[in-house]
């Protein structure tokens, strides 16, 4: 079981932000996208997602060109992730999870039983569960991307794409939703997600860095990420430290004195 993305173009109009993309995520692992702002990162994940028409290249499930694939048999495979964001709608927390459920369900058709059981499943994965009474608009930043990770997993997809899903959390909270992520990785999801973070990287089985529409690397977080791409990636010099007894390593920018 796996996605498979091969020598992928991507962008807006005639012209291309990216070329020669190519990676594969299997089930049970975790690929970090590293970037810079403007880098590509979104646009690429857009591509992924099938809201922009690749350029070239093939995008493939189990070996099938998904772009021959209805869009809901793709959401039943794929799920997607956005950032957490301002809500407007005062929705019950089970009700925003519940709306995972669409892939799932014909045209006219409401939700029953058996989809509001699995959406309360899957707050009960995140450990979230408590939460599905309260109103989305009420809860805390970290709490609502747990919920849309809960909404995605609702549909019951086999694989994440996940958009930065730390951004804007305190400490505390990107903590809890990397430790979702592992626990989801553990369960066999595959995962694809983006980071502005190095650190972040080495939570990851493969890393990609995009710098300017390609791959600058693509490999271990180990082999990828080094001093010397992270420069050439963010335009600073980067130590990397390792955590004694982790097995895990830090990134410190050297600032100049």
């Amino acid at each position: 079981m796996s996605l498979e993305v091969q020598n992928l173009a991507f962008g807006y109009g005639t012209k291309p932000l990216g070329v020669g993309i190519g990676f594969t995520l299997k089930a049970g692992e975790v690929l970090g996208l590293l970037g810079p702002n403007g880098g590509g990162k979104t646009t690429l994940f857009k591509t992924l997602l099938g809201l922009l028409p690749a350029k070239a290249g093939r995008i493939t499930l189990d070996g099938e060109d998904v772009t021959t694939w209805s869009r809901a048999r793709f959401a039943r495979s794929v799920a997607y992730v956005p950032q957490a964001h301002a809500a407007f709608f005062p929705f019950r927390v089970q009700d925003v999870v519940l709306m995972g459920r669409a892939s799932r369900l014909g045209a006219f058709a409401a939700p029953g039983r058996a989809d509001e059981a699995i959406a309360l499943e899957a707050l009960a994965t995140l450990g979230i569960r408590h939460l599905s009474e309260r109103r989305y608009t009420e809860i805390s930043g970290g709490e609502r991307q747990l919920v849309l990770i809960a909404r995605a997993l609702a549909g019951e997809p086999r694989f994440l794409v996940m958009d930065e899903p730390t951004a804007s959390l305190d400490f505390g909270n990107q903590a809890r939703v990397l430790d979702q992520v592992r626990r989801l990785k553990e369960r066999g999801m595959g995962i694809v997600l983006s980071t502005h973070d190095p650190d972040h990287a080495f939570l990851c089985d493969t890393v990609a860095l995009l710098h300017e529409g390609r791959l600058l690397a693509l490999g271990r977080p180990e082999e990828a990420v080094t001093p010397e791409t992270l420069r050439l990636l963010y335009g600073i010099d980067v130590a990397i430290v390792p955590l004694p007894g982790s097995g895990r390593f830090v990134c410190t920018p050297i600032l100049p004195s």
